[in-house]
């Protein structure tokens, strides 16, 4: 409540005032008491344009470091700084499930969006998504959100990703030599930045489907020109041998 009470300008979504708030260290002391909380730094954002600033240069990076630190660390490392200035869009990234929206990307079916309680990003499996040609680049990727019983889709499974330096990766450069063709309008719901089809471009490896347990020829994802992945698929049945109960 004290956050709320400082910002004058909380009531204003045009907000362009620059004095009568917090400090920086302030704000900082504040969100790290409330371990970087992501609901509340978007609901601040949205309101006021001077919070979304120091949101976007320190708070965002502080949550992306505190929820994924290895992972963090490795994108940032040998030099590489292609996160800095979208941190907002990588801690996002890690808490949301972008969904499909009818007339969207993936052939009209419609899921919401939703936040994530928790997801396991993982390079090994980063790797599965690569051809061979381009395993040495770095590429972290989701579980799949499964979201079931969706009529004729049956179940499906929504995964995420992100790239490391992106920009030098063989994947970009590959992508380029194809001459392969970004979506003439949708953009990508991270960042906005312009996307390629992978399954178009016929950069989309058979062992991608393994890793996430789905039908071989029901796999589709993207890659934006910033390296963040988002993509789809239709899950396998479990087999007998496979099922599971909750435990309570």
């Amino acid at each position: 409540m004290l956050v709320t009470k400082q910002f004058r300008c909380i009531h204003s979504s045009t907000c362009v005032c620059t004095k009568g708030h917090l400090s920086e260290d302030a704000i900082y002391l504040v969100f790290q008491h409330e371990n970087w909380n992501p609901t509340f730094i978007a609901k601040l954002s949205c309101v006021c344009k001077w919070f979304d600033d120091i949101a976007k240069r320190v708070l965002w990076k502080e949550f992306c470091r505190t929820r994924a630190p290895k992972m963090m660390l490795d994108l940032q490392s040998n030099g590489s700084h292609n996160v800095d200035g979208n941190w907002k869009a990588l801690g996002k990234l890690l808490i949301y499930c972008s969904g499909s929206r009818k007339g969207g990307l993936f052939n009209g079916i419609h899921i919401p969006g939703h936040f994530v309680h928790r997801t396991r990003f993982s390079r090994t499996s980063g790797k599965s998504f690569l051809l061979p040609q381009c395993r040495t680049d770095v590429l972290y990727v989701s579980d799949p959100c499964e979201h079931l019983d969706q009529g004729d889709e049956g179940d499906v499974g929504f995964f995420r990703g992100v790239f490391k330096s992106f920009s030098l990766s063989r994947v970009r450069q590959m992508l380029i030599h194809r001459e392969a063709k970004l979506h003439p309008t949708e953009v990508c719901p991270y960042c906005k930045a312009k996307l390629w089809n992978m399954l178009q471009a016929k950069m989309v490896p058979r062992s991608a489907p393994n890793r996430l347990g789905a039908y071989d020829d029901c796999i589709e994802y993207y890659v934006c020109l910033n390296g963040h992945m988002l993509g789809i698929c239709t899950l396998l049945p479990l087999s007998d041998s496979e099922e599971v109960s909750d435990v309570e």
